[in-house]
């Protein structure tokens, strides 16, 4: 099913990806598309997990297609989060939809969600310690493992990032051929009294205020508006 999905917007990174996740989808959403999410984790209920064009799976759906995985794993080993992105993605196929929101769950390179083969552009946000058990006891491992799901000629748009985090990113980018867009060197974003502009070679666009709380969250809405 991972083949059979609409355009899809690949997102990792270690703070921020939720919430770029949150703008792309309203993006698509203010554009008239109909936009499949996941995300993770759920705060409240795991239908959280899963948005079919802008609706909450029911448990019914979720009943359905776990049980459907269920009989063509015929128990193999699986993880819990393989289960749920197998159960996603064959959601994610049968209903019509213009565009998928794909949030990482752990790293990148490895992720269940990387089985899709080529997006339709990535996103990587910021980058800092995480998981250094299972990524890297550096932020250059880390990143590379992030960057993971760069791939060939795919666009890639990434945000502020450590110095170690970022010439991970752009050697992935040009070993794969990759377009890589770069906060402060491909684009830009400024706060302003009532929003935000954003800058790139195609020129300005002024941004209202996003409704998502903080300075950090400039950077998130530009990393959306440049993977778009």
């Amino acid at each position: 099913p991972e083949r059979a999905l609409p355009p899809v917007l690949h997102v990792a990174g270690t703070n921020g990806k939720g919430s770029t996740c949150a703008f792309l989808r309203a993006i698509g959403e203010a554009a008239g598309m109909r936009v499949h999410v996941t995300t993770s984790p759920h705060l409240v209920r795991f239908n959280e997990r899963i948005r079919l064009a802008g609706t909450l799976v029911t448990d019914a759906q979720l009943l359905e297609v776990l049980d459907e995985i269920e009989r063509v794993n015929a128990g193999q080993p699986v993880t819990v989060f393989e289960v749920l992105m197998a159960a996603t993605f064959v959601l994610f196929a049968r209903v019509p939809a213009e565009l998928v929101v794909l949030e990482v769950g752990l790293g990148g390179r490895f992720d269940a969600t990387n089985v899709v083969a080529r997006p339709a552009a990535c996103a990587i946000a910021s980058i800092s310690m995480d998981h250094r058990e299972m990524l890297g006891d550096t932020l250059g491992a880390i990143a590379f493992e992030k960057a993971g799901i760069i791939k060939p000629g795919v666009p890639v748009a990434t945000g502020a990032q450590p110095a170690e985090a970022f010439e991970a990113i752009a050697a992935r980018a040009a070993e794969v051929g990759a377009p890589l867009l770069a906060r402060g060197r491909d684009w830009e974003v400024e706060p302003t009294t009532d929003g935000f502009t954003f800058r790139d070679a195609g020129g300005v666009l002024h941004l209202p205020k996003p409704a998502l709380l903080g300075a950090h969250q400039l950077d998130n809405a530009g990393i959306a508006v440049a993977a778009v």
